[in-house]
């Protein structure tokens, strides 16, 4: 893995890559809210494994890259700087990209307003979202990220509450208005069309729920939209105790969209 500095709308962002002289295909991680795409690492391995060279920024204002800590003012911005990760990769590779939660969010607008050949959204936060209701309130709760809301694996949960490089603090209400704002583009923006797409999500997500989610993609969705639900899982499915069953998912349909054998 490479680490290294990308100008974007905000300043500097921190941008890891895999990189594979063999490489088939162009996979651009797009990590959620509060947490860094160094926690990415095991899922840009594996999909090194099936021919990616993978490249993955922290937005502004989260891990290495430059702001204030976990403050968003415009997602027009962070999905720029989704644009300027994939020049930085200097590819003609046919690009996917995989977005988590929030990042699942800046994934699907970007692919609203670019062309790319295939887009993969883990529980992406679409539709509606219950954190927002705390926009309603006089002062937001100092009430951080749950761990173990997040995977079946209690060691994900420790580890996250580990890192440093999280943010391990409060909502910050110029974010949530941020993203308030991004989900009403992205709901009444164009709809996906004939862009394969694969959506992922456990059935026992607490923080970002399946049926909210629903209600995004029954409006975005196009002729080539797919989804796997599974089981008892909850909201990193790349974290989870079946993690190998959800990234064998992605390598393969990105394997058949792609008509790579």
């Amino acid at each position: 893995m490479i680490e290294s500095n990308v100008p974007g709308h905000a300043g500097e962002l921190a941008v890891r890559t895999w990189p594979n002289l063999d490489a088939t295909w162009l996979a651009v991680l797009v990590h959620g809210y509060g947490e860094h795409s160094g926690r990415y690492g095991h899922v840009a391995e594996r999909l090194v494994e099936a021919g990616a060279l993978v490249v993955a920024p922290d937005h502004v204002g989260h891990g290495g890259s430059a702001g204030e800590r976990a403050l968003i003012t415009s997602f027009d911005g962070v999905v720029e700087d989704v644009g300027a990760a994939i020049s930085s990769a200097a590819s003609s590779l046919p690009t996917v990209l995989i977005g988590h939660s929030m990042g699942g969010l800046v994934a699907t607008r970007y692919a609203q307003l670019h062309p790319i050949s295939a887009l993969v959204l883990s529980a992406p936060v679409l539709g509606t979202w219950q954190g927002l209701d705390m926009l309603s309130a006089a002062e937001i709760p100092d009430e951080p990220i749950d761990p173990d809301v997040l995977s079946r694996d209690p060691e994900v949960g420790k580890q996250y509450a580990a890192d440093p490089l999280v943010w391990h603090g409060p909502f910050k209400r110029a974010t949530l208005g941020a993203l308030e704002q991004a989900l009403d583009e992205v709901n009444y923006g164009p709809t996906l069309e004939d862009l394969p797409t694969l959506w992922l999500h456990g059935d026992a997500d607490r923080l970002v729920p399946l049926a909210d989610t629903r209600t995004g993609t029954d409006r975005i969705r196009g002729l080539l939209f797919e989804e796997r639900v599974y089981r008892d899982a909850r909201h990193e499915v790349f974290n989870e105790t079946n993690r190998d069953e959800v990234l064998s998912d992605v390598v393969a349909f990105v394997r058949r969209v792609l008509d790579l054998g």
